[in-house]
This record gives C-alpha cells, structure tokens and sequence, in this order.
C-alpha cells in the first residue's frame, strides 16, 4: 500500500490485519487522509476508484462532483463567490465562497466500491478516521506548504476554518489540529453509511448552511446524485493492460494518448531524446486538451476521437489540477487505486459538521466559461487512478495527486517501469517533465531538478506474479509505502 501520510497507512494496515480487501484498505486510508490532508482532500470532495479484482474486469466508480443547483429558480440571486489572487505553483487565481461548493461524491464512489469487492464492515472502515479526528493531528508538509500560500485568504474568512487552523496570534497553528465536530460527523457516517453525506440530518445541514450563505448546492442536490460504475478506459504498453478513468475525467484520456504516443518508450534508462520525446508528447496532448477536451459539447465523442487518431498517426498528432491518492494491490492479485479532491477550498467548515467544503466550481482551469454543464451533469476532472494486470499475472495500481501534473507524473513513472526498465521506486523518483502551458515556447517547459511537490506524489503498489509485494511512496511528499503479511489467523477466510 502507498498512502499520503502516516496516518492513512496505518489505517490501512489495520484493516489489512482484520482480513480487510484492497478496496477497503484503500478506503479506510482515503477516510483518514480526508481528515489529516487539510486543504487538499476533506469529506465534501470527489474521486474516482479504480478496481482490478483478483479475478474478473476491471471497473471504475465515478464519484465526481455534480454541479448544482438543481430546482433552482431562473430568476435567483448570482451565487456568492469571489477570487483570490494566490502564490501557489507560481501564482494561480481561485475562486471560493459558499458558491463555489459543488455536489460531492467520494463517500457514495467508496460505497459502491465497498458493496462490490469490501470484505470489513462499512463501519470499521470509518473507524481509524473516527481516531484521528478526535486525538488531534499535525499538519502534514503539502498540507503546509499549500495553507503557507492560502491559510488566512482562502481558510480565514470563516470563523469556524480560521479557529481550527490558526493560533491566537493568527499564525498557521503548530499544534495539533483538532476540528469541532468533525468526529462526531464520521461517527454518523460509520453509523448510518456512506450515504449520509446525501440524505438525511447530515446532508440538510450542509446543503442549508451553503444555501444560507449564497450557494447553489441544495438538499435536492445532494439527495439526487448517484455514484456512476464505468468500464475503464484500457491500453496495452509492454504486455500491461492498463485500467484508468474514462469521461467526465480528462485526465484518463490525457494518460492513455501519452502512453500510447510515448511509443514503448523510454528503451531502458531515460536519455536526452527520450525526454525530448516525452515534452512533444505532452504539447500535443495538453494542448489538444486545452483547445478541444476541456470545452467539447460532448466529451465522450471528442475523447474517442482523439484516442483513434492518436492509433492511427502518431507522427500527424505530435507534429500538429490539489488531490490525494491511494495506490493498493494484495497478493490474491487485486488492486484498488483511488484518487480524491476538493479543490483548493472554499475556505468554509459547514456549521455544526467539521466539514471543510470543496470550491470545485472555482477551480477555473477546469471550469472555462465556454464549458456550460447543466445542474445535476459531472464536472471535468484531472484525476487518472490506475489499474493494472501483466500478462504474467502481476497486479500494479498508480496514481498521483497535483492538479494538472497528475497525468505527467503518472506517465513518466508508468513509462520508466514498464518501458525504462527502471524498479518501481526508481520510477517514482526519476526526475520528471512537465509542459506547464501546451503551445508555448520552451521556457515553459518545467524540468525537474531538485525533487519537489509541484511534480505530483506518485503512489505505486505491486503485486508480482508469484505472490511478492512492493508499494513505493513519492519522495517528494510525506507519503507512505508498506508491505503487510497477514498472520493465519488474520487471513481472509476467502481461499487464496
């Protein structure tokens, strides 16, 4: 398992203990991280999770957001929002206030999840985040590193956000963070499951609070959105077959037409043309992306015919956004790779819930304004989890969090392993490429020198053939990779 933090790997070794599934290690893993990984990922989120069970098809559960606003009368007041001029990853503009939270769906996707491969109880699952939220804990480095930038413009305004996060001076706290009633909110959802975020007292306390102060996102919103179970989209590199997300996520089309056009490469270890390669490759699919993806009237026709032109003439293509991931294979050979967000923030805790709010209808380079989506309809995604099974019957689930770096971050970690014929941690830590703004000259092209965050934080776990485990945690982040063995007596009772 890799993990973004200490505390999300030891809930997933617990549950891993206890006979849990990969599913559900990955689960109780993301809950914790909902709670520690403070302006990345929080309960009002979305994600994707990616399957491979040990014997079958892979799949996808879709769990991103909706937006809102669903009855809403014609004539209503504009939504309240306002922007925020930011330093973050040199300088981005958001967009946060009670307007800008949309309908969340992390919790519904790891439902569905949990009903098809879980093993534990829906309430063991939520237990280690229960713990945490409750004791208390410190600010992780991205989590820092993000609120340094953000901590009084973004999470300051609302009094129940900056209480949490700042200390009687008004600095950034180094205490450990304790959120009221944050606990108490996870204990109604292990009690009452993962629909409790869309029914019921939980859910009209957060849909009222936000509507109270300007929102779109509805009781009607929430009670109305479902949780969407895809075939993934598939691609064959280097006797891999692998699973990632389909449409309303970009991000799994970007991945699959960088890996095809990559063309097996690198042919061993990365060298000067292969790298030169990988930036032609990421120009052109970034800015067929940008021009055409992000503001296609219907994505899934436009992803498909990227994707066939893409099989049909490589040379004729190339010549012309703040996450969470959780990366978990075991040795029955099944996998689950799950990423999560909620944007930057709106900034605002949900009265009475301890619940950080996404702004993920201010995130403007996934929400142009040439891209109308009616309430109810997905938003864009970068997020790319991935699955996959060599023909030799290895297992091997990827992904990273950073925001429009997740697919550039995958694809170089994915092609140095199965291509490069670097190891799995190898991979994960070469240097890496990004084309910050497809199109433009090459002074945007972003090098890699001194690892750092801005370049993802790739989680990888593989399961080998004959039954070996390795897991691999980005160094650039303060994530975390181990290798559970079950004593017998722990043993799922599922033969293996």
């Amino acid at each position: 398992m890799a993990a973004p933090s200490h505390q999300a790997a030891d809930a997933a070794t617990s549950v891993a203990r206890d006979g849990g599934s990969a599913v559900d290690a990955a689960i109780a893993a993301a809950l914790v991280a909902m709670v520690t990984e403070v302006g990345l990922v929080s309960l009002s989120s979305g994600g994707f999770v990616t399957v491979q069970p040990a014997s079958g098809s892979a799949y996808t559960v879709d769990g991103w957001m909706d937006r809102p606003g669903i009855g809403r009368a014609a004539g209503a007041p504009a939504a309240e929002t306002w922007d925020v001029a930011t330093e973050y990853g040199g300088g981005v503009e958001i967009t946060i206030g009670a307007g800008s939270v949309a309908t969340h769906g992390s919790l519904a996707a790891f439902g569905e999840a949990h009903a098809r491969d879980g093993r534990l109880p829906w309430a063991e699952l939520v237990g280690p985040a229960i713990d945490v939220a409750r004791s208390g804990f410190a600010l992780g480095s991205a989590s820092r590193y993000y609120l340094r930038h953000v901590h009084e413009s973004i999470f300051g305004w609302d009094p129940a956000s900056h209480a949490a996060l700042h200390d009687a001076t008004g600095r950034l706290t180094e205490d450990l963070v304790v959120v009221a009633d944050l606990a108490a909110t996870l204990e109604q959802i292990a009690a009452d499951g993962p629909r409790a975020l869309h029914e019921g007292d939980l859910a009209e306390a957060i849909a009222d609070d936000v509507v109270g102060r300007g929102g779109l996102l509805g009781r009607a919103d929430l009670a109305a959105y479902a949780p969407v179970v895809r075939d993934p989209l598939t691609t064959r590199v280097a006797g891999w077959t692998l699973a990632t997300t389909t449409p309303p996520s970009v991000g799994g089309v970007v991945l699959a037409s960088m890996l095809r056009l990559l063309e097996d490469r690198p042919r061993g270890p990365w060298d000067a043309d292969d790298v030169e390669h990988l930036v032609r490759v990421q120009r052109a699919v970034l800015g067929h992306r940008r021009e055409v993806l992000e503001v296609a009237a219907d994505l899934p026709a436009a992803s498909r015919a990227w994707l066939d032109r893409v099989d049909r003439d490589h040379r004729a293509v190339l010549e012309s956004g703040s996450t969470a991931h959780v990366s978990v294979t075991d040795a029955d050979g099944a996998a689950c790779s799950l990423t999560v967000s909620s944007g930057y923030g709106a900034g605002m805790v949900a009265a009475g819930t301890g619940i950080w709010l996404n702004n993920c209808l201010g995130e403007q380079e996934l929400n142009p304004p040439a891209r109308d989506v009616a309430p109810g309809a997905r938003l864009l995604s970068n997020m790319a989890p991935v699955v996959g099974r060599h023909d030799d019957g290895s297992t091997l689930a990827i992904g990273s969090p950073g925001a429009d770096r997740i697919t550039t971050a995958v694809v170089c970690a994915v092609a140095g392993f199965v291509n490069g014929g670097l190891d799995l941690a190898a991979a994960v830590a070469h240097p890496r490429v990004h084309v910050h703004r497809a199109g433009l000259p090459d002074e945007d092209v972003r090098r890699e020198g001194e690892p750092t965050m801005y370049f993802g934080g790739v989680g990888a776990a593989l399961a080998r053939a004959d039954g070996t485990l390795e897991a691999v945690a980005d160094p650039r982040r303060e994530g975390e990779a181990r290798v559970v063995g079950l004593s017998p007596r722990s043993e799922p009772s599922r033969p293996r």
